[in-house]
């Protein structure tokens, strides 16, 4: 049996680029700069529209499998793709990455391959367009239990949350990592989405070794404007709670203990994937055994790698920045 370092389960989607002037924004009734959930017929439409299209493998705890992958872990990755040109193409380059994509692409009529068309004004700007297909149906036959539990880290991802199917697949997944002596956590991803299921997600953390999340969704899971109080709840239902706040200190509670991790400012070019790849810097310190400091200051160096270009998985060697700093 293969065992894994980390295995992520999340949404499969291609991101999708082509460059946009605000005139073709305004005639395609795009809201600049903001990203918005679109249906399949205007998912394709779009899709359509776009010329000289580049694409890449993409999804939060994809995008953070990457990174740790990058880092030398043996990685897999659970998702759920089409049996389209899309759907190959996506588990074909997560492979060509040294990720074992374990599920085949699905035929037989399925929703296409999720995918997130990016617009890209000439001032920057980034205009997203979700359609998310058929990774948002993963569910517990998706889950191979001989996957789960042979890692020892899993990680989900909390947009997955949004169907019933998900919450089940999630909870197969982890009762089987920690069944095979793994740890299992989960990313809150969205503060929409802790909204939508709060009490769900109160009740799983109890079933889980490890958390990530930024302060809007922490407070928002504790319905509280005190960070301090939502954390101090955190802790008392889950083992290890990790709390980012956007250039500011990264706070690491477990138990009783609570440390602060500084964050070095860095002016970004483009923010996407900040916190997946904090994630994954995180995850490594963890898989690694650093103490929690140290796998906190790892989280901290690959965001900010991840910044300094455009994309949402690392460009440089986020290992060798780590020997830079004396980590490892």
């Amino acid at each position: 049996m293969t065992k894994y370092q980390a295995v992520g389960i999340g949404n499969a989607v291609v991101d999708v680029i082509s460059q946009a002037d605000d005139h073709f924004l305004t005639r395609m009734g795009i809201d600049k700069g903001v990203m918005q959930l679109v249906e399949q017929e205007r998912g394709e439409f779009l899709f359509d529209q776009m010329e000289n299209r580049t694409q890449m493998p993409g999804g939060s705890v994809a995008n953070t499998i990457a990174g740790l992958g990058a880092m030398g872990l043996k990685t897999g990755f659970i998702g759920r793709v089409h049996d389209d040109e899309l759907g190959h193409y996506y588990a074909n380059a997560m492979t060509d990455e040294g990720i074992d994509f374990v599920n085949a692409p699905v035929p037989n009529g399925e929703l296409p391959t999720s995918r997130c068309m990016i617009f890209v004004s000439p001032d920057g700007e980034r205009s997203m367009n979700t359609y998310l297909g058929i990774s948002s149906e993963l569910g517990p036959d998706d889950v191979d239990d001989s996957v789960a539990g042979a890692a020892e880290l899993l990680f989900l991802e909390g947009y997955l949350f949004d169907k019933p199917k998900g919450k089940d697949a999630f909870q197969a997944a982890a009762r089987a990592c920690r069944a095979g002596g793994g740890k299992a956590g989960i990313s809150l991803s969205d503060p929409f989405c802790v909204d939508r299921h709060r009490g769900d997600f109160r009740k799983l953390l109890g079933e889980l070794d490890f958390v990530l999340g930024n302060e809007h969704e922490w407070k928002s899971l504790f319905e509280t404007d005190d960070l301090g109080t939502a954390l101090e709840h955190a802790a008392s239902e889950s083992g290890l709670i990790v709390c980012t706040r956007s250039g500011h200190d990264v706070v690491i509670t477990e138990g009783d203990d609570s440390i602060s991790v500084p964050v070095s400012p860095i002016a970004p070019l483009d923010t996407t994937g900040a916190g997946d790849q904090f994630a994954a810097g995180f995850l490594f310190g963890m898989a690694s055994g650093a103490p929690l400091d140290v796998a906190g200051r790892m989280g901290c160096i690959a965001a900010g790698e991840v910044i300094t270009h455009y994309g949402a998985r690392p460009q440089a060697d986020v290992k060798a920045l780590f020997s830079a700093e004396g980590l490892i």
